[in-house]
């Protein structure tokens, strides 16, 4: 009894040194010090309203107009004038200040759109800010503000960051300016979906609507990141948030202070990540680079010699560990450089020297066809999905000689990593590849398949085409 009760003793003893010698880290000094050069950013954005004034999208022959026109009284502001009429639009979100001469960073998306923007200081000074540049591919802008003697933050190198460090949000969620959280990384190097350029750090740091734009900081009160997203199924904070690397946003800030854009390299491939099963099949030792689904015509691989089926490894000597991995070292490679590819194509290995092309400018229009009003009445197939046949201006506009708009995804479809708005290309099983033309030839082909089949269904999200395998058929159900 004695030994028992010495021994835990012994554990207090220890637990409280620990308490005392490795408590939580207090953040008071570096929310002091750090405080100031974090600014509040609202904007503002002018929409014009129809023929009637309203900023709602009636038609002057819709029903909803009829009602506003007998039911409601005239002169109150309800009942819409016969003149057009502005509406404003306004929104917030956080930044840094990076040099005392008036630079910040923000998200593309806080400043997307502005017609205004206004910087408010912590001293409460408020400046309107010009939009030096932004890049919506990697959730950057930069701004100015005629101020000196600001105080800037100081930068860490985000390759020095650990999993599991202690790391400080400062920003404005929900407009409470100058909001401080904390937690730690998560993880490094995260690949999202449709975010091509950007290894973002995971975090669990309380990211809400507001904290876009703002810096995170380690302990040293270096700034690591900028806060850009969180993961979320109710729209708040839900654990996940996820930063873009200070060492990116400072390359993009550079090419935006420099020319208003930024250049990017591009290779003019369609890749996917190599699986076990695909390593395995291809003869690779283990799943790693990146495999090329498809190789664009007269695009800088072709012309290099690059093949569908090619598992690229290496790009200018930096080794492709995973398929996200490539779009950011070709997208960070200057356009007309030139590089040397390392490959494995039919069991050996080659090297492919290629003269990088420049990603062009975004298309204003997006390539994700609307939604139709019938989706909702139609039933889903034995995938769980509602599809509808493209339209041959929708064809037309894709480039596509056939195709199948995803309108929705029910039940457990979404195992399979489909989503509303996704074209299916063709139905691959046992070798065979089946363009998919119409619903009723689509559902036809499902028929066949029990519950222990797979199939691989080739896919188009957006301006990327990519192989999505599909396992137990009848499971995904209605």
């Amino acid at each position: 009894m004695k030994r028992f009760v010495s021994v835990l003793l012994l554990c207090c003893a220890c637990s409280l040194s620990f308490a005392q010698g490795r408590g939580l880290p207090d953040f008071t000094e570096l929310a002091e010090k750090q405080g100031p050069s974090v600014v509040n950013i609202s904007t503002t954005q002018v929409v014009k309203g129809n023929a009637q004034g309203l900023p709602f999208p009636f038609d002057e022959n819709d029903p909803a107009m009829e009602f506003f026109k007998r039911f409601l009284p005239r002169g109150h502001g309800l009942v819409p004038s016969p003149q057009p009429r502005e509406f404003e639009n306004k929104s917030l979100g956080s930044g840094f200040i990076i040099s005392a001469d008036g630079y910040i960073l923000t998200n593309a998306h806080v400043v997307d759109g502005a017609d205004e923007v206004t910087v408010r200081l912590t001293d409460k000074r408020e400046f309107k800010a010009r939009i030096i540049g932004a890049d919506k591919r990697t959730d950057v802008a930069l701004l100015r503000i005629d101020a000196n003697g600001l105080p800037a933050v100081k930068l860490a190198d985000p390759a020095q960051l650990k999993t599991g460090e202690w790391v400080v949000a400062i920003g404005s969620p929900f407009g409470f300016d100058n909001s401080v959280t904390a937690g730690i990384v998560s993880a490094k190097g995260r690949a999202l979906p449709q975010e091509n350029y950007v290894p973002f750090i995971q975090t669990d740091v309380a990211i809400n609507p507001g904290n876009s734009g703002g810096p995170l900081f380690n302990m040293k009160g270096d700034v690591v990141g900028i806060n850009s997203q969180i993961y979320s199924r109710s729209g708040g904070y839900m654990g996940v948030s996820f930063a873009i690397p200070i060492d990116v946003a400072m390359e993009v800030q550079q090419q935006l202070r420099t020319t208003g854009r930024v250049s990017r390299g591009r290779l003019g491939v369609v890749i996917q990540e190599v699986s076990k099963e695909l390593a395995d099949s291809l003869g690779l030792a283990r799943p790693m680079g990146a495999v090329v689904n498809a190789v664009e015509k007269a695009g800088p691989a072709e012309q290099a010699g690059l093949e569908a089926g090619d598992v690229i490894l290496r790009f200018d000597g930096k080794v492709i560990a995973s398929s996200a991995d490539l779009p950011r070292q070709v997208g960070a490679s200057k356009p007309g450089s030139r590089v040397i590819l390392q490959v494995w194509r039919r069991g050996a290995y080659r090297d492919i020297a290629v003269t990088v092309g420049e990603i062009q400018d975004e298309k204003q229009a997006a390539n994700r066809p609307p939604r139709t009003a019938r989706s909702a009445e139609q039933a889903s197939n034995r995938l769980g999905l509602v599809v509808s046949e493209l339209s041959a201006e929708q064809r037309k506009n894709m480039q596509l000689s056939a195709g199948l708009l995803v309108e929705d995804v029910r039940n457990n479809a979404v195992r399979a990593d489909l989503r509303t708005g996704d074209i299916l290309i063709a139905l691959i099983s046992q070798g065979a590849t089946t363009e998919l033309k119409t619903v009723d030839q689509f559902n036809r082909l499902l028929a066949p398949f029990d519950k222990a089949s797979n199939i691989t269904l080739l896919i188009r999200r957006g301006e990327l085409q990519t192989f999505i395998t599909i396992k137990g058929v009848g499971n995904h159900g209605r």
